[in-house]
């Protein structure tokens, strides 16, 4: 119906396995309808399967995807020497069964004295009560969760390890979406950690006003910028193709540069459609120290970054074999 409609641009994030059957749908539109191209604007699911093997030409993806994430992660956590024993835990679909199986493969390959004590999925969005997830940590004596969860599962996990009293860290792709940061609370003080790429109090932060003016506005954070950077490209392909039909802008987006949330030069990576970005990693603590301008959602705690890496050190190789039209 929306193609009926002239509708030729999708945006679409939450989550990976959305994204696959759209790319799916829009490869097989496009491959009909010569002239009526759809162009899809990915902000937030990043399996990373599609810039890789099932790259398409009409798919751009604005976040960094599980590989690129977990490469920075992964490397920040090998330089701790007091982890030992990691649990990992995630959603059962495309997205939470690629952290699951990335995370293993990079920490073996980095820490291989680390041990892997537990690696689960679970249903997406139906469990109430991570009770039982958090014993079993204990129970294998875990120092350290990877979790990919968002939005319930990830702030049920979070509160079920507080009334736990459960004392490992937890290092994690969606700490800071709406929700999460207000039941992680004073109990996830120094222990909580984020990949991202980019945060309020992040430095050079050009998204300040932006952030500042939503908040006002309308009483809540501001956290998708890959919507805003999506927007903003969009606008550019439009003008740079002096055309709003979707080939011509998929062939201005392809290679396009612009300036991330920091400010610092991104670009579309014109082999595989992955925006090429900074990621940091961030650290969950309390408002007022160094480096944590702004508390999140009440709590007296924000973020803080640990690890910066630029753009060409948080880029990840690509096996994408597409030819674009």
């Amino acid at each position: 119906k929306a193609t009926d409609d002239g509708i030729r641009f999708v945006s679409q994030g939450n989550g990976s396995s959305v994204a696959g059957v759209l790319i799916d749908a829009i490869n097989k539109h496009n491959e009909r309808n010569p002239g009526k191209e759809v162009v899809f604007l990915n902000y937030a699911a990043i399996d990373p399967d599609y810039t890789n093997s099932k790259c398409s030409p009409w798919h751009f993806r604005f976040d960094a995807g599980v590989d690129m994430k977990l490469e920075a992660l992964t490397n920040y956590m090998k330089d701790n020497k007091a982890i030992k024993n990691v649990y990992v835990l995630g959603q059962n679909y495309s997205f939470g069964q690629q952290v699951s199986k990335i995370t293993a493969s990079m920490l073996a390959a980095k820490r291989p004295d680390i041990k892997i004590v537990g690696n689960e999925l679970h249903p997406l969005g139906q469990v109430k009560d991570f009770a039982p997830y958090i014993a079993k940590m204990v129970a294998a004596g875990a120092d350290t969760v990877v979790t990919g969860n968002w939005g319930p599962d990830l702030a049920l996990l979070i509160k079920a390890a507080k009334d736990a009293g459960y004392k490992g860290n937890f290092y994690t792709f969606y700490a800071g979406v709406i929700g999460t940061p207000a039941a992680i609370g004073e109990a996830g003080t120094d222990r909580v950690f984020q990949v991202g790429y980019w945060h309020p109090n992040a430095e050079k932060n050009t998204m300040d006003a932006m952030y500042t003016g939503f908040k006002y506005r309308f009483k809540e954070e501001f956290y998708t910028v890959a919507s805003v950077n999506a927007v903003k490209f969009l606008v550019a392909a439009v003008e740079k193709a002096k055309s709003a039909d979707g080939l011509p802008v998929a062939r201005a987006l392809a290679g396009m540069k612009g300036k991330g949330g920091s400010g610092e030069e991104i670009e579309m990576r014109a082999s595989d459609g992955a925006l090429q970005q900074a990621l940091y990693i961030m650290q969950w603590t309390r408002a007022g120290v160094p480096g944590v301008k702004y508390a999140q959602e009440g709590t007296g705690h924000g973020f803080k970054t640990v690890r910066y890496l630029e753009p060409k050190l948080a880029s990840m190789p690509t096996t994408c074999q597409m030819k674009r039209p």
